[in-house]
């Protein structure tokens, strides 16, 4: 039989990080359960209702206490073994319904906080753990998989913080003769996570996806890449587009179609530019890169002295973005200078 005990004000039921196999009932008084709240580090107080349970997860699960039950009011509280609890709940589905609900409730509110951690995580970390992938390879003259990383960083951050450095270590890989080991200055890059480098996962992901690629016509993307980095728009031009028509359903194909249209923006082809972007649209409309077809529109327009429909585009590139991307700061700042922000 479950026994009930007595607690006063300011005393403590378990703490956070004790191992028990006892579960509660708050009968009467106040109890407050004290964790740490996973997204902001700071103290969660969550107050105990009466007739509910507490302790149970812990409890069920064999693992330590997630919180601690700090006693506010004197209360009384009825304690449970794990077996005296499983003969309640089967013979009172009711519980099992309520204990569901609240268990509902609180996955949710943990499955929010880690995946606001992990998008947050991953906007300040990704960028620069790609490079450091690359310069962890480099370091251990395995340059295969740098340059396989370094050309994986430039396709998914062409204007990144790291960009300089990035093409350097690639064109060095490229340029060095057989037998040879590339060098590059001695010039510090932004510094990058050391994550990357002793992450066995990461490393042996990259790894794997090296071998996978061998020398599929990818290779042809990363070489269009490549030129694009050093300004040569019209070899990039070519290579994008052999690797589109050799892969219609490629990885790459919308950032390899993208990346033709800014090249003919930088080229001053306006006109080319803007109808590449418009065809893009009409087959891809739900694309993620859709803030950089109809800024590239915007900047084609203002090229040609249409301020109108430059910021009719800009204006709709700042509606459909995120707040601080690049894109939609681009957007912005082109928006004010033209007078209409």
């Amino acid at each position: 039989m479950p026994q009930a005990l007595k607690y006063k004000a300011k005393s403590i039921i378990y703490f956070e990080g004790d191992i028990s196999d006892k579960i509660f009932i708050l009968q009467s008084g106040k109890v407050s359960l004290i964790s740490t709240d996973i997204e902001t580090g700071k103290e969660n107080r969550e107050l105990v209702k009466t007739g509910e349970f507490f302790g149970v997860k812990s409890s069920l699960g064999k693992y330590p206490r997630e919180e601690t039950a700090d006693v506010i009011l004197d209360s009384v509280v009825l304690i449970f073994t794990v077996s005296e609890f499983e003969k309640l709940i089967y013979t009172n589905p009711r519980i099992t319904i309520q204990m569901l609900k609240v268990f509902s409730n609180q996955l949710r509110r943990i499955h929010k906080q880690v995946g606001n951690l992990l998008s947050e995580e991953e906007q300040v970390d990704q960028e620069k753990g790609l490079f450091g992938i690359g310069e962890y390879y480099f370091k251990n003259q395995k340059f295969k998989q740098a340059l396989y990383a370094f050309r994986r960083y430039l396709t998914y951050y062409p204007a990144g913080i790291l960009q300089a450095k990035a093409t350097e270590y690639l064109v060095s890989i490229e340029k060095c003769p057989p037998g040879k080991t590339p060098a590059v200055s001695s010039g510090p890059a932004p510094s990058s996570s050391s994550g990357p480098a002793s992450s066995v996962a990461s490393l042996s992901a990259l790894s794997a996806a090296v071998k996978e690629e061998g020398e599929s016509t990818t290779s042809v993307y990363y070489d269009g890449m490549t030129l694009f980095s050093k300004e040569n728009y019209e070899e990039a031009i070519n290579c994008f587009r052999q690797y589109v028509s050799a892969n219609p359903d490629g990885e790459y194909v919308v950032k390899a179609l993208t990346d033709i249209g800014k090249a003919l923006y930088l080229l001053k082809k306006n006109d080319e530019c803007i109808k590449h972007f418009t065809s893009m649209i009409q087959k891809f409309p739900k694309s993620s890169e859709l803030g950089d077809f109809l800024l590239h529109l915007g900047l084609s327009h203002e090229a040609k002295g249409d301020k109108a429909k430059a910021e009719s585009f800009f204006k709709k590139v700042i509606d459909i973005s995120e707040e601080g991307s690049e894109t939609k700061r681009k957007a912005k700042a082109k928006l004010k200078a033209l007078g209409g922000a």
